[in-house]
């Protein structure tokens, strides 16, 4: 049952993350100019209400002078707050084509579509070879990052204001403690970087050979990881406060989360920088190669080796479609906080931890892992008696966590929205719930049809499906 969950948590995050990559890709094409798009108004895709320069901390006495693209003129300042930014339009108008609703999908976006067809297209040559290409790949696709986050540091902390937003980054509030929604953004977060749930690190761990140090690297994993998201948020931070320093507004009026950092916040960012088109290409690029780095890995790890690794069923084919359109946006939402969310892998999280602790055994799995690599794990995963290895962790605490942050979240559960102002229609929340029990539910669905296919009494049924089937590689250790 766990299996086919993250089966199908896999299947519908590659359909709906391609995207990511799709609108990398579409930015990074229109960075190579010598003006950013997104820096002027007066395109094809810019309205009236479009403004290049707002700095509101100008007002007064109830006037402002302001630039909008067609020449300087006097704004009051309740005209000055109803103008639009011109990366806000570019975002809006030309990349996403923003319908008014979730019931209206528009017309299909072609340029996505050759976007869409690209990406797709390179992620199949990444992962059609196999393993061992993959795993070349991976080297580039992981490391180039570092290179372009350190320069983007090196740049970042040389612009006025980065100090403020540094400061920012590093002086949390806690107050925002107390939502549910911080607590699924970070366990999403975490469960996504580790693919906890997803099942992809594992399966691509199992082409270890069978005395690989899996211990020694899950520890490694995690330091990195966590050390990356640190480091990452100085850079972007750092980049934050210059914004909000060059616009005269507080930091938290600039600080977007999701899409909008990557695609409102920063491409801003670059805009008031020197030489802003080389500053755009390095982020986008660096963005697309992050995202492939993680589209690689579970489409790798998720669907297998071969003609099925990169191949696209019509159903696939179609989801991908879906934020190609002009409501596209409105979908993407949608798949992204409930067919692959916090809530799915939360769940997924508890019954693996279930399985091993209560079901095969902690201690068990410990002895499992010391004929691996040869010593027991360290005495401070051994939260209990004896040699119960890490049966408190396993049994207790990780399925406490997962099931309090789970229910916290559905006790304060709101409707989902968008842009904090477009409030999804209860439809559009029930099929966001579809979406999430599809995967949930594989996990009683099939403990009910084993057990109801098995022969026996329930004791006798129960024995049978939980003993371990040994292949014979496994037989020779």
């Amino acid at each position: 049952g766990l299996g086919l969950a993250s089966m199908v948590i896999v299947f519908f995050c590659n359909s709906y993350y391609i995207m990511i990559l799709v609108w990398g890709l579409f930015y990074l094409v229109h960075s190579l100019t010598d003006t950013l798009p997104w820096a002027t108004c007066g395109h094809a895709w810019n309205t009236e209400q479009c403004a290049e320069l707002f700095h509101l901390e100008l007002c007064r006495n109830g006037s402002a002078n302001a630039s909008a693209g067609t020449g300087p003129f006097n704004l009051s300042c309740a005209d000055l707050a109803s103008k639009r930014s011109p990366v806000i339009e570019f975002w809006e108008n030309k990349v996403l084509r923003l319908s008014g609703d979730l019931s209206e999908p528009g017309e299909m976006n072609w340029q996505m579509i050759l976007c869409l067809v690209t990406t797709w297209v390179v992620v199949y040559f990444c992962i059609w070879k196999g393993v061992k290409s993959t795993g070349k790949i991976v080297y580039f696709t992981a490391l180039f990052p570092y290179v372009v986050l350190i320069l983007l540091l090196v740049h970042g902390v040389t612009l006025p204001g980065a100090l403020g937003g540094i400061v920012y980054y590093l002086k949390p509030d806690w107050s925002k403690l107390a939502e549910a929604q911080v607590w699924i953004d970070a366990g999403t977060q975490i469960f996504f970087s580790y693919a906890i749930g997803l099942g992809a690190l594992t399966a691509l761990g199992s082409y270890n050979r069978f005395h690989n140090n899996c211990y020694r690297d899950a520890y490694i994993l995690a330091v990195i990881n966590s050390s990356t998201s640190f480091f990452a948020g100085f850079v972007v931070f750092s980049v934050l406060g210059f914004m909000a320093s060059e616009q005269g507004v507080d930091i938290s009026k600039v600080a977007e989360s999701g899409p909008g950092l990557a695609f409102i916040a920063y491409p801003k960012a670059v805009t008031l920088m020197p030489l802003s088109p080389l500053w755009a290409t390095l982020f986008f690029f660096m963005l697309l190669v992050l995202g492939l780095d993680s589209q690689v890995q579970r489409g790798a790890g998720g669907w297998g080796w071969g003609g099925d690794g990169g191949g696209m069923s019509p159903l696939s084919s179609a989801l991908c479609r879906m934020p190609s359109r002009q409501g596209g946006m409105y979908v993407f939402q949608l798949f992204d906080n409930y067919s692959a969310s916090g809530i799915t892998l939360l769940w997924q999280a508890f019954w693996e931890c279930v399985v091993i602790a209560w079901v095969y055994g902690a201690d068990r799995f410990m002895d499992d892992v010391a004929r691996m690599i040869g010593y027991r794990p360290l005495p401070f995963m051994k939260w209990c008696r004896g040699g119960g290895g890490g049966r408190w962790c396993w049994a207790v605490v990780t399925p406490l966590v997962c099931v309090g942050i789970f229910v916290f979240h559905v006790v304060n559960y709101k409707p989902l929205t968008y842009n904090k102002t477009y409030v999804y229609p209860w439809w559009g929340d029930a099929i966001g719930w579809v979406l999430a029990l599809s995967s949930m539910l594989c996990i009683p669905c099939t403990v009910l049809y084993k057990l109801l296919r098995c022969k026996g009494s329930l004791r006798e049924r129960w024995q049978l499906l939980t003993t371990p089937i040994w292949g014979h590689h496994h037989l020779e250790y």
